[in-house]
């Protein structure tokens, strides 16, 4: 009689359900774990009220703000600016957000529940503040020092081959140099569920997942340009896998829901597929293996 083999648990398939439930329990507003005086992927703001913009406004001024070259998240519409004694430069081109405006009409006496309140839909012209004159933009932070290092994080990055560049105030994979780009750790603050370090070394993976992306690695289509299918798909796998490995490194003891509201902001892309995020784990879940192959090479 053959004995029965243990149950192993998948614990990247636990951490994709994690994630499913928060993204579907509403997991909040994206915050970068770094400061910046605005820009990539950090939440668009509206520069008179401070109030962030919401749903696929966000999706828009990300994109927007990322093929035209800005370099600042705050807008603000043409009145609003000029409220605050700015003025939007002349032939200035305008990017465009939805909001919605409630009205009452009569309630469907067929339906019980109708309380007669409807809400439309409302396009709005903003412009960046790269767009305008007059503005004092934020100055830029004060740096904080470096952040603790993780032997174990740091052991397992150096081991991929990877190259790690520090500087300026963004966090990105450059495919043409190959190398991963990482703000300077001084600007590092953590967020509302994340430590400066736990903050760090979650960019740093999500970088990491990127680089395994190239023809000469997993060849993963990874996206032309900022905000089209394909590249909110490499988003994806990118943060999922950040998840997993943060799991596996023991960066953070349980699922943050900063994973998850980086990814709900990316799946308003993706919203015709409902597999998208199944597809993404399966994905994030090979680039992790193929990392602790790489890893297990050298």
């Amino acid at each position: 009689m053959t004995s029965k083999a243990p149950h192993r648990r998948n614990v990247y398939a636990e951490i994709t359900n994690q994630l499913i439930a928060a993204i579907e329990s509403s997991p909040g507003e994206l915050t970068l774990p770094w400061r910046r005086r605005g820009g990539h992927l950090q939440m668009p703001v509206n520069a008179q009220t401070g109030q962030a913009y919401r749903g696929v406004n966000v999706i828009s001024l990300w994109v927007t703000g990322e093929t035209r070259g800005y370099d600042h998240n705050l807008w603000a519409t043409y009145r609003q600016w000029a409220e605050l004694g700015a003025q939007v430069r002349r032939n200035e081109k305008s990017a465009h957000v939805i909001f919605y405006k409630e009205y009452e009409t009569d309630p469907d006496p067929q339906n019980p529940n109708d309380s007669g309140k409807r809400r439309i839909a409302r396009a709005s012209a903003v412009f960046n503040a790269a767009q305008v004159d007059g503005f004092d933009l934020p100055k830029a932070p004060h740096p904080l020092g470096p952040v603790e290092r993780l032997t174990r994080a740091d052991a397992f990055v150096t081991a991929t081959g990877a190259c790690v560049r520090h500087g300026g105030d963004r966090a990105y994979y450059h495919l043409t140099s190959d190398h991963i780009q990482m703000p300077d750790e001084g600007l590092f603050v953590g967020s509302t569920t994340l430590n400066r370090t736990e903050g760090y070394y979650a960019t740093l993976l999500h970088e990491l997942i990127h680089w395994t992306g190239p023809g000469h690695r997993l060849d993963r289509d990874m996206g032309k340009r900022f905000g089209d299918r394909a590249y909110a798909a490499e988003e994806l796998v990118a943060e999922i896998g950040a998840a997993f490995l943060c799991a596996e490194l023991g960066i953070t003891a349980e699922l943050r829901p900063d994973h998850a509201s980086y990814l709900a902001n990316w799946l308003q892309l993706l919203m015709d597929d409902e597999r998208a995020i199944f597809a993404a784990a399966a994905r994030a879940s090979e680039a992790v293996t193929w990392l602790k192959d790489a890893c297990a090479d050298r």
